[in-house]
């Protein structure tokens, strides 16, 4: 799947153009923000399937704001955050915030590009497991109110045939009148 569609944030513009142009060379839908400000923007207005953000900006608004904003909008969305300054605390805290990976600058494209099939094949399950999900809420609608029919069904064959015993066990009336009335009820739709 790889019509991903991909917000890239990040505040130097060579790494935000060479980013943008191996995305979309490799067929993924790119759209860019220089800052955390503009990407909150751009996430107030659209839904996108991975945010790639720097973790450092400035602006007031970082990385982790990026990730911890794209959450609050978008439980789905996966952002994979970016630095120069890897440490296991900031990747522990993004990753306790929700973020999906971690790459360090310079970036490695095929290492990228892992992530990114890996969030591809992820997603395509999650649809799989909701289209089957839903199927299987259909199924279970239409069978239950199948299953309700039938029971009414059942009711009434059951209501007519204690009429019908009733009607034969009536020793009041002459066997012959008793078998028409029977009969007659069973031809009943």
């Amino acid at each position: 799947m790889k019509n991903l569609s991909i917000l890239v944030v990040d505040d130097d513009p060579v790494i935000r153009r060479l980013l943008q142009q191996r995305l979309q060379k490799a067929n993924y839908q790119v759209e860019i923000a220089k800052d955390g400000h503009e990407a909150s923007e751009m996430l107030s207005g659209q839904f996108y399937d991975v945010v790639l953000t720097d973790l450092m900006m400035p602006g007031g608004i970082g990385g982790i704001e990026v990730l911890e904003i794209a959450k609050s909008l978008y439980s789905t969305i996966e952002v994979v955050l970016i630095t120069a300054h890897s440490s296991v605390d900031t990747a522990v805290q993004a990753m306790k915030k929700g973020a999906t990976d971690y790459l360090e600058k310079p970036i490695n494209f095929d290492e990228l590009f892992l992530k990114l099939d890996k969030i591809s094949n992820l997603k395509t399950i999650l649809r799989s497991a909701q289209d089957l999900q839903q199927a299987m809420d259909t199924t279970e609608n239409v069978a239950g109110q199948t299953i309700q029919d039938l029971e009414m069904r059942v009711t009434g064959l059951q209501s007519r045939l204690d009429t019908i015993e009733t009607i034969l066990l009536d020793t009041n009336e002459d066997e012959d009148v008793r078998i028409v009335k029977a009969l007659n009820l069973l031809a009943e739709r």
